[in-house]
């Protein structure tokens, strides 16, 4: 197995894998453009500028791009030194959502740390720091896989603890969002299928008394079941964006042509904004991102697979990572197109955010910083 050091001979200086690197460069590219669409009327109305939403995405991406090309060139020991910091970081950030004054409640989740006119949401950095921690814990304890004490339970409690953090945020999807991207790591660790019923036996019945203490959430599953029961008020956003996503046809409006941003689609520049695709875009616009985003997955789940047997806290960690990306783009556009209850999952590379853009060129970043050289790299345990 991989030794992992800083030593600078340790450092592999050969190219990052250019397909991926081109599939992140050109979803950005398409997201910057369908940003600036879906933003520049709600910009206006709100704040008297048509671009205050594209510059401020445009920061977050070039601070993003940035942050993820120094990451791509890191010693790749430097990801196991910092696990534990990175979760000390991530539970202290966590707690300091629920103190009142420093956490910020927007939208009904106190999910905010607010410093001046920064924000940040820890919870984007729990998703990196947890990939980070299992990916680490599961290969160092690839022989005790399926012992229940010593190598399940500990790493799943502390998903627990985060998950259990995150949902008194009142942010019941994003909760359920990192125990699903755990379950997948778990699951290629080769974990016994049988524990995955008892947690399944555990954790369903719990999840869903917690989605129906909240009237809220209620309100969504029904607007999900059927949106026409409410509306003005839950099913609002999923009638329009189905009307958004139908009205594009085959070809779509054009860019910057649709009408369902204009007051009619609340969050179009954010969770929302595959829905404005659909109607500038049409059906062949939202097949190609629908597409870029499978060939990105296929192409970080191909580099991971390099290292199969060779480095499995590599294998496990650009799998986690590729992951989350992935399952955050399918959620989205499940929620947007009505196929799931409404979440607050954004569209990765395309929705308006900061801590999301900024973690997400981070998790390529490493996956990049992985992508070199692996053919050559490790030897077989």
């Amino acid at each position: 197995m991989m030794e992992y050091g800083f030593s600078a001979e340790k450092i592999n200086k050969d190219s990052s894998d250019f397909v991926f690197l081109s599939l992140v460069i050109l979803l950005s590219g398409l997201g910057i453009a369908s940003l600036f669409s879906a933003s520049y009327y709600y910009g206006m109305v709100r704040f008297n500028n048509s671009s205050y939403f594209l510059t401020r995405q445009l920061v977050f991406m070039g601070t993003g791009f940035l942050l993820m090309l120094i990451v791509s060139k890191l010693p790749k020991g430097i990801f196991v030194k910092i696990i534990p910091l990175l979760l000390f970081v991530s539970l202290i950030l966590m707690i300091a959502t629920l103190i009142p004054g420093v956490g910020r409640e927007v939208l009904g989740g106190k999910r905010w740390i607010i410093i001046g006119n920064l924000s940040f949401q820890p919870s984007e950095l729990v998703k990196l720091s947890l990939i980070l921690y299992l990916s680490h814990i599961l290969s160092k304890k690839k022989d005790q896989k399926n012992d229940l004490v010593n190598g399940i339970l500990p790493p799943f409690i502390i998903v627990g603890v985060f998950a259990a953090l995150i949902y008194m945020q009142n942010d019941f999807s994003t909760a359920v969002f990192i125990l699903f991207v755990a379950l997948s790591i778990f699951f290629i660790a080769g974990i016994h299928l049988g524990y995955f019923a008892f947690i399944f036996t555990a954790v369903v019945p719990l999840a869903l008394m917690l989605l129906f203490s909240k009237e809220h959430r209620v309100r969504r599953l029904i607007a999900f079941l059927d949106p026409g029961s409410d509306p003005s008020r839950a099913g609002f956003q999923v009638i329009a964006a189905k009307i958004a996503l139908s009205s594009g046809g085959f070809w779509g409006k054009g860019l910057g042509l649709g009408t369902r941003k204009l007051g009619g689609l609340p969050e179009a520049h954010s969770d929302f904004i595959f829905a404005v695709l659909g109607e500038e875009a049409g059906f062949i616009g939202i097949a190609v991102i629908v597409v870029l985003f499978i060939m990105f997955a296929a192409r970080g789940y191909s580099l991971s697979r390099k290292y199969y047997e060779k480095d499995y806290f590599a294998y496990y960690l650009m799998f986690g990572l590729t992951t989350s990306i992935l399952y955050q783009a399918l959620i989205n556009i499940a929620v947007v197109s009505g196929l799931v209850p409404v979440t607050g999952i954004p569209l990765p590379f395309f929705s308006s955010g900061g801590s999301s853009v900024l973690i997400t060129f981070i998790m390529c970043g490493i996956i990049l910083n992985f992508s070199r050289n692996v053919s050559s790299e490790g030897s077989r345990e």
